[in-house]
C-alpha cells in the first residue's frame, strides 16, 4: 500500500480519535464500546451521501440567478452546513435514539458527537486526499501534519459542537413533549446558523477578521457545548427510549 495513503488515514482519523476520547472522559456511566463504533462508523458512512447531496445542490444553485451574496448565504448555510447537521442528526435519531443503550440524558449529546466525530474523520481523510505533486517525503509528512492540527482545532472541533448543541436540545426536548418539535428545530438551526457562519467568515472574511470571528465561534459553541454537557449531568432519569414515535 502506498505510504501516501496509510499517512492520510492515520492523520485524517487522528483528529477526530483524540475529540472522541476527551469527550468519552466526561462520560460517567461509559457507554459500550461496540455502540460507540456502531455510531462512529454511521456516522463516517453518512458523508458519501451528504457529498452527493451537496453536489446535487450545487449544480440546482449554479442554475439560478442570484444575488453572489445570496447565492454565497445558500450555499455555505444550506447546503453546507443545514446538510450536514441533519445528516449527523438523523444518524442517531435512526440508529440509536431507541436502543436500551441510551439509558440517560447525557447520551443523545455523546452520540451526537460521536457521529460528528465519525463524519469528520472520512471528511478529513477526504480533505487530505486533494492531488499534491512534487513534494518531497518530508514536505509531504509536514504538509499532512499541518493540515491535520489545522482540522483539529478547525473542522472536526466545528462539527463536534454543532453535533453537541442539537444533541442538548435532542435531551431537553425529550422530557416536554408538548414543545418537543419546537425545541428541536431551535437546536438544529442553531447549529445550522453557528456551522454556517463559521465557514462563510473563514472563506468570505480577510486579514485579521478571518481568525477572529471564527475563534470567537467556536469558543461560543465551546462554552454553550459545555454548559450543555454540566446540566444534562445534573439531570435526573432516564431518556424515553420511544422519542422516535413521539414526533
Amino acid at each position: 500500500m502506498d505510504f501516501k495513503i496509510i499517512l492520510y488515514i492515520i492523520f485524517g482519523i487522528l483528529p477526530s480519535l483524540t475529540w472522541l476520547f476527551y469527550y468519552l472522559a466526561k462520560d460517567l456511566h461509559p457507554e459500550p464500546k461496540k455502540t460507540i463504533l456502531k455510531i462512529f462508523l454511521w456516522g463516517a458512512l453518512i458523508t458519501i451521501p451528504v457529498f452527493f447531496v451537496q453536489i446535487g445542490l450545487m449544480a440546482l444553485l449554479a442554475k439560478v440567478n442570484l444575488d453572489p451574496l445570496i447565492t454565497s448565504l445558500i450555499y455555505w448555510f444550506l447546503i453546507i452546513a443545514f446538510s450536514e447537521e441533519i445528516f449527523k442528526f438523523l444518524v442517531v435519531k435512526l440508529k440509536i435514539m431507541n436502543s436500551p443503550d441510551m439509558d440517560e440524558p447525557l447520551d443523545i449529546m455523546l452520540y451526537m458527537v460521536v457521529a460528528a466525530l465519525g463524519f469528520s474523520a472520512l471528511e478529513n481523510i477526504l480533505y487530505l486526499f486533494n492531488p499534491v505533486t512534487g513534494l518531497s517525503f518530508d514536505e509531504l509528512v509536514k504538509r499532512t501534519l499541518l493540515l491535520s492540527f489545522i482540522r483539529f482545532v478547525g473542522a472536526t472541533l466545528l462539527h463536534t459542537l454543532s453535533s453537541a448543541i442539537i444533541g442538548y436540545f435532542m435531551a431537553v426536548s425529550n422530557f416536554d413533549e408538548k414543545n418537543r418539535s419546537f425545541e428541536l428545530a431551535s437546536g438544529i438551526i442553531m447549529a445550522t446558523a453557528l456551522h454556517g457562519l463559521y465557514n462563510f467568515s473563514i472563506m468570505k472574511l480577510a486579514g485579521y477578521q478571518a481568525l477572529i470571528v471564527p475563534a470567537v465561534i467556536l469558543l461560543t459553541m465551546s462554552f454553550l457545548t459545555f454548559l450543555g454537557f454540566d446540566k444534562l449531568k445534573k439531570m435526573k432519569g432516564v431518556t424515553i427510549l420511544n422519542y422516535g414515535k413521539k414526533n
